[in-house]
């Protein structure tokens, strides 16, 4: 299968391109990245000069950079869209970048499918969309509800797919996962900037009574899941991907803590954010009758990250110090 994978150089972005290469021996990767702040071509650093895997720098809502992406790889088969803007906290001060890059640049990704007749192309979006759930879990079927800059502008782009696929018959497929975690992943999301402010012997900012419930995702899990739609899943479908490994932010801290030998003290009580979601939870038993099931439980999970980050440390120092 001949690919462009946009978000290419992003956390999952790039574990999607390392499961693929690592899989398919005779699949073709273009990786499309404008390289912002999150975008990290050290992600894939050992695929650097592999024919299988190329580099094109763009953005996804510069039509003229998509048609040249496309022009490298003859005969493409999907575009797998990862490219997005994707931090809340970020959204809340600044949601016109979310807006442009999660809605405009996937009418423009959609645009290029239609006009080259791509076979497939799959949206991966987030349990985000659906806003937050008392008890019980959402469906595909559930009413979007988004309540953050950043969830809303990835409604709107799952919405344009579906009008897509309504008017134009468009071979499109949206996957909205819960919370990944893993390796490569930027360190301002609670999991990788947790364990690398611990690493650092800095405190641990966490918002409200860190009583707010995420279903942790496992990123090579999604990656899976992901792939697997790529190639069986149904034109026009909606697939939740979720971990089931429900766990509260207070819970997942202590946790990396304890994992480090390290003391509860370094918790930092912060003010809640604006529309801060209380719990996310999705059913994805419709992706599983497809044969996908999470493999990684959460504490193995959360032991092999604990332990990437502690081995990588070159790789997240360098992105802290720009930061400061």
């Amino acid at each position: 299968m001949k690919l462009i994978v946009t978000g290419g150089a992003g956390f999952i972005g790039s574990n999607f391109i390392r499961y693929v290469l690592s899989n398919y021996p005779q699949d073709e990767i273009v990786n499309f990245d404008k390289l912002t702040y999150a975008g990290n071509l050290d992600n894939l650093v050992e695929f650097e000069g592999n024919p299988r895997h190329r580099f094109y720098k763009g953005d996804i809502c510069d039509s003229k950079a998509v048609e040249n992406a496309i022009g490298l790889l003859s005969g493409t088969d999907a575009i797998v869209n990862f490219a997005a803007e994707t931090h809340v906290d970020r959204s809340i001060v600044s949601a016109g970048s979310f807006v442009l890059s999660d809605v405009y640049g996937t009418y423009t990704l959609l645009e290029a499918v239609k006009k080259h007749q791509i076979k497939r192309y799959v949206h991966i979006s987030t349990d985000e969309v659906y806003g937050s759930i008392e008890k019980g879990s959402f469906t595909e079927e559930s009413t979007l509800a988004p309540n953050s800059p950043y969830a809303a502008s990835k409604a709107g782009g799952d919405l344009i797919v579906r009008s897509y696929v309504k008017t134009f018959n468009l071979p499109a497929i949206i996957t909205r996962s819960s919370n990944n975690y893993g390796p490569y992943q930027y360190p301002e999301k609670i999991m990788s900037l947790f364990i690398t402010n611990a690493l650092q012997g800095r405190k641990l900012p966490l918002y409200g009574d860190g009583r707010n419930v995420r279903d942790w995702l496992y990123v090579e899990d999604n990656c899976a899941a992901v792939d697997l739609v790529l190639r069986k899943g149904q034109l026009g479908e909606v697939y939740n991907i979720g971990g089931e490994n429900e766990r509260e932010n207070i819970v997942v801290t202590k946790a990396i803590l304890k994992l480090l030998g390290l003391a509860e003290n370094m918790i930092e009580p912060v003010k809640d954010r604006p529309g801060h979601d209380r719990r996310y939870s999705v059913d994805c038993s419709k992706v599983k009758t497809l044969g996908w099931q999470p493999k990684t439980d959460f504490e193995a999970g959360l032991k092999q990250t604990v332990e990437w980050y502690k081995n990588n440390r070159e790789w997240w120092q360098k992105i802290k110090n720009d930061i400061i």
